[in-house]
């Protein structure tokens, strides 16, 4: 077996830490970075063909400056009751919105990380009425603008919009089922993948929006969105929205949110065997 020349250097393996509930992140001995992803608590929807709740603050980066051996408080945003918004969640000074409740009756989608999407009959106008995402405004955005009024003019039926997601705006009221007037509810946006535990997974979708005179309701996004005519909540640990109420059927809550932080594979041996250092000093390529 070739001898070693050389010290060995110290080294850390790849840590990766789900936190589904608050708490403290204590970093290794060698970590001076870490990758993060920060996701807030989704909205629920709105109620009595309400717009789908939107999705919490999805925040994600690479190379954050961390110290080691320190500990980090972790707050993990719940989910927002129907016709309430999300809670933030916290890490350092990352800090994701919680998502904007769903509009209820004739009422505006509210802003958050994603927007809520508007609420059914509405008097806006046609293509207007969710609630702004991206707010508190910060780069990269952390989510989308909820479902708008699709159509019919204002106070005309129509059902809710869906909630915004981490990757898609909220979809508008549709009129699928019928011709003129916009009574289906809006699908919820879409939410993000992220590989940051080793395998692909969508989270923060949008809520669902209600359907008008028991119209179809919006599917919930992927990623965590329930579905409208109070068809599911958001999903536990997404951030998910959640679905807007039908006419005669509740709105769902919205789905906590989860902070996922993975510090990096560190080191390996500096070590060298005899055999290569005869090469490397043969080859006149071996620096002292």
């Amino acid at each position: 077996m070739p001898r070693l020349i050389g010290a060995i250097q110290t080294t850390q393996a790849e840590i990766i830490t789900t936190f589904n509930s608050s708490g403290t992140l204590t970093t290794a001995a060698l970590t001076s970075e870490v990758e993060y992803l920060v996701i807030a608590g989704g909205a629920g929807g709105g109620g009595t063909v309400g717009g789908g709740g939107g999705a919490g603050g999805y925040r994600t980066a690479s190379s954050f400056p961390v110290s080691a051996s320190t500990g980090y408080p972790i707050t993990v945003g719940a989910g927002g009751s129907a016709g309430a918004n999300g809670s933030n969640s916290v890490f350092s000074s990352i800090t994701s919105a919680g998502g904007g409740q769903g509009g209820g009756f004739q009422t505006a989608g509210t802003a958050g990380g994603s927007g809520g999407g508007v609420g059914g009959r509405n008097s806006e106008a046609n293509g207007s009425g969710g609630g702004a995402g991206n707010t508190p405004p910060v780069s990269p955005s952390q989510g989308n603008t909820g479902g708008n009024r699709g159509g019919g003019g204002a106070n005309a039926l129509c059902g809710g919009g869906g909630g915004g997601g981490a990757g898609a705006v909220g979809g508008d009221s549709r009129n699928v089922t019928s011709p003129g007037d916009f009574k289906d509810g809006g699908n919820g946006g879409a939410g993000t993948a992220s590989s940051i535990t080793g395998s692909s997974v969508t989270r923060g979708g949008g809520g669902g929006g209600g359907g008008d005179i028991s119209a179809p309701a919006g599917d919930g996004g992927s990623g965590g969105g329930g579905a409208g005519n109070g068809g599911a909540a958001g999903t536990a640990n997404t951030g998910g929205g959640g679905g807007g109420a039908g006419n005669s059927v509740a709105a769902k809550a919205g789905g906590s949110g989860v902070v996922i932080i993975k510090e990096a594979f560190l080191g390996g041996s500096s070590a060298w065997d005899l055999r290569t250092v005869f090469r490397k000093i043969k080859a006149d390529e071996w620096v002292s």
